[in-house]
């Protein structure tokens, strides 16, 4: 794999060069994507090279760092050669760049959707075409689990193996007492490091802060609030201890620990638990030294307490819509939609789709043997496909605001050190949402 990425890395590097130099003199279109995943980052400009190479239409991949994607966008969009294609965050980031995305509704994309309605428009308009469905939950290592469950001093006795933990309760159990047996199972802590260097802090500000927001949404019936209750923050303050409690990494450390870190440590059989995404299979099997076998990569939900949560799947949804530039060239227009065909219609795109960028596409173009079959991607099918569960949807689609999350993520990192208590993070959670609500209902 790393050769294939390492060749088509080089040749879009050429190619492109050339082509882009052409397109100076020729105005002959071209592709530029505007990636927001860091961790794709390589399989990204090795789909671009290889379409390059197939169609002649030079494309450029660039990947914002973690966390600044926006920042990133508002800066390249007005360069004098803007992105052609960008990814936008829901509905929020729909209202903040509609002014630059063209109507998708006629294009084969918006066709090959098996549900229409995952797509994202207004006024009979579609902007932003969902590519990915992804989900995210506790991966857990199987075999350190095993081996937790073999001891006979171990002090959970009530369930014999990780398919007995179906509640925040029994998680707790389990992860306190590997944590207290981690010199006996040859591990360093039952959770890899919570993660809270500058744009690292995503897994809490957004991902785990989905759990609350949608329990809320859940009981009251409805898909987004101006004014939020925060009904759940003790439920969120249940898993968040228990991550910070039981990890590899001192609390007062985690300022300066990345998701990279957290990935590496669960790669290395240091941890036997890391709260992560399906996305996360190419960072465990491209890590260095990785000693996690396939087959022990397991997913568990996050559980928090919730009454009925035995009945709980996994996160699912999506935050990636592909947007098309609606002011760059009808040429450029027409080469994005075209290296999106490719991507997700042919042979060789949907190939490198579905197992080097490792993408769970929506689309009826994929046959269930073309789909991904790494573990994480098997794990959400299992989660899915058991009537008995029931998956949490991503709502952090409609969270405020940027600046809402990263304030959060601020609260949440001074109550991981011990600077701040939990009120803090409740009144910032409830205030910082309603004032930027109120903010983006009075610019939108």
């Amino acid at each position: 794999m790393k050769k294939f990425l390492d060749l088509y890395v080089i040749t879009a590097a050429a190619v492109c060069f050339l082509f882009l130099s052409a397109c100076e003199k020729n105005s002959s279109p071209s592709v530029y994507f505007l990636n927001f995943k860091p961790e794709t980052d390589r399989e990204w400009a090795a789909a671009a090279a290889r379409f390059t190479v197939e169609t002649g239409i030079p494309m450029k991949v660039v990947t914002a760092a973690s966390g600044t994607y926006e920042q990133t966008l508002r800066a390249e969009i007005s360069k004098a050669k803007p992105p052609t294609l960008f990814n936008i965050n829901g509905p929020v980031g729909m209202r903040n760049w509609q002014g630059y995305t063209a109507d998708l509704k006629d294009s084969p994309l918006y066709r090959w959707l098996g549900d229409e309605g995952l797509a994202i428009g207004e006024g009979g308009k579609i902007y932003g075409i969902p590519y990915a469905i992804e989900s995210y939950g506790i991966i857990y290592n199987d075999a350190i689990l095993r081996k937790y469950f073999e001891l006979p001093s171990r002090a959970v006795k009530d369930i014999s193996g990780a398919s007995g933990i179906n509640n925040f309760a029994k998680l707790k159990a389990v992860a306190e007492d590997i944590q207290a047996n981690a010199d006996s199972l040859g591990i360093s802590g039952a959770f890899a490091s919570m993660s809270f260097s500058p744009g690292e802090d995503w897994r809490w500000n957004t991902h785990l802060a989905n759990m609350p927001v949608y329990f809320e949404y859940r009981d009251k019936g409805v898909n987004d609030l101006d004014v939020i209750d925060f009904t759940y923050s003790e439920n969120l303050k249940n898993i968040f201890d228990l991550y910070i409690n039981n990890s590899i990494t001192d609390r007062k450390m985690t300022g300066s620990k990345t998701v990279g870190d957290s990935m590496t440590e669960f790669a290395l059989g240091k941890v036997a638990f890391i709260q992560n995404g399906t996305w996360s299979w190419t960072q465990i099997n491209g890590e260095k030294g990785n000693v996690v076998q396939m087959s022990d990569i397991k997913f568990l939900p996050v559980y928090t307490g919730i009454d009925g949560e035995e009945t709980q799947g996994l996160c699912v949804g999506t935050e990636n819509f592909i947007a098309v530039n609606s002011r760059v060239s009808d040429q450029d227009q027409e080469a994005s939609i075209k290296f999106l065909e490719w991507l997700f219609n042919t042979e060789n795109g949907k190939n490198i789709a579905a197992n080097e960028l490792g993408l769970v596409t929506p689309f009826t173009t994929f046959s269930e043997s073309e789909r991904p079959g790494d573990p994480l991607i098997k794990e959400m099918f299992r989660y899915l496909t058991d009537q008995n569960l029931h998956s949490v949807p991503w709502v952090f689609t409609t969270f405020p605001s940027q600046e809402f999350k990263n304030v959060l993520g601020a609260a949440l990192n001074a109550y991981t050190v011990g600077s701040r208590d939990w009120d803090h993070v409740k009144s910032t959670f409830i205030n910082g949402w309603a004032d930027e609500k109120k903010a983006g209902n009075q610019t939108g």
